[in-house]
């Protein structure tokens, strides 16, 4: 298993490097960035001077949408960004949560961000392709492989990306939930004429070590921030078609103030309890955390990316550093 790890761009620059700096040191393999350009800082900058930072670790969004960002202007910039790093950049894409939310606009459709996806990653890889009637090709670029990663938990949303992605993100640390969107991915894969296992499976979620009541005080916000995606899949699909482990939840959810999205004893967690908290979330002790870890590798993940916005993200690199990651080398 690899292990990654995302920051929301909220912290100053000289931090964000430091972090990143201290992440690449204690084996962490990639570095993303939540692109949510109201509630934060722009992550292209931020993403320019990890690339200066660091040597070997691959980098990218978790995740952009295509959205608020017109994807030629999107496919430019990762082009850039594959020259400066010499090709470390990978793209996480979604329909769009928060950043087209708090514009107070709905996310895209999934035709949208698929058809999206084929035009970054042909730009970036230098073809001349059709978009919106016009021939568009970069004569710059280096011809760099893109690698992109779908966000999503939906029957179509996991189609899509057995279709035509490299990697699925699942945001959750729930085993037997990852079970089931992993099978439904390969399904889609194996329908696709497409070999299954050659779609990487990333499990992103918040990771804390210490005494359990206090982890779960500072992740309490995780399954608020899923709850988002799960009610738009209970508003569009009918329950037998999703799992009760991932819709049950939301019963008591009343709203949801994007004004505090990822944050820390946030009142939008205030209808999440501590098991779904513990199932979604990956806490407790350094045992308790290679445990967990191995459950998930065995339910098919390939990276843990590691939601670094609980409080002492510097202590919880070290511990993962020294005590965990080594676990899995």
């Amino acid at each position: 298993m690899q292990f990654g790890f995302t920051l929301k761009p909220e912290h100053t620059p000289e931090r964000t490097l430091a972090l990143t700096r201290h992440a690449e040191a204690a084996g962490f393999s990639y570095g993303w960035l939540f692109d949510s350009h109201v509630l934060w800082r722009d992550p292209y900058p931020l993403l320019t001077l990890m690339a200066g930072a660091t040597e070997r670790m691959r980098l990218g969004t978790c995740v952009t949408n295509p959205g608020t960002r017109e994807p030629t202007v999107t496919a430019s910039v990762l082009a850039t960004l594959d020259e400066l790093s010499g090709g470390r950049m990978d793209l996480g894409i979604g329909r769009g949560d928060s950043a087209r939310r708090v514009l107070g606009k709905a996310p895209i459709t999934m035709a949208g961000t698929e058809e999206a996806i084929r035009v970054i990653r042909a730009l970036v890889g230098g073809e001349a392709i059709e978009y919106e009637g016009t021939e568009l090709r970069f004569p710059w670029t280096s011809g760099w492989t893109l690698p992109v990663w779908v966000a999503g938990y939906g029957p179509m949303a996991l189609a899509m990306t057995g279709r035509v992605a490299d990697g699925l993100i699942l945001q959750l640390a729930d085993p037997d939930l990852i079970r089931w969107f992993v099978a439904q991915v390969r399904e889609a894969a194996v329908v696709a004429g497409r070999d299954p296992a050659s779609i990487r499976i990333q499990a992103a979620a918040p990771a804390h070590v210490g005494e359990l009541d206090v982890c779960r005080e500072r992740t309490r916000w995780f399954p608020a921030l899923v709850s988002n995606h799960v009610v738009d899949l209970v508003n569009k699909y009918p329950r037998e078609q999703l799992p009760e482990s991932l819709t049950g939840y939301v019963q008591d959810r009343t709203g949801y103030d994007y004004h505090h999205h990822a944050e820390v004893g946030s009142s939008n967690a205030a209808f999440v309890g501590d098991e779904v908290t513990d199932r979604f979330c990956v806490l407790g002790s350094v045992s308790d955390h290679i445990a967990k870890l191995r459950e998930l590798e065995a339910a098919g993940v390939d990276q843990f990316n590691l939601y670094l916005m609980n409080g002492d993200e510097q202590d919880q690199l070290a511990v993962y550093g020294a005590e965990i990651i080594p676990a899995f080398a």
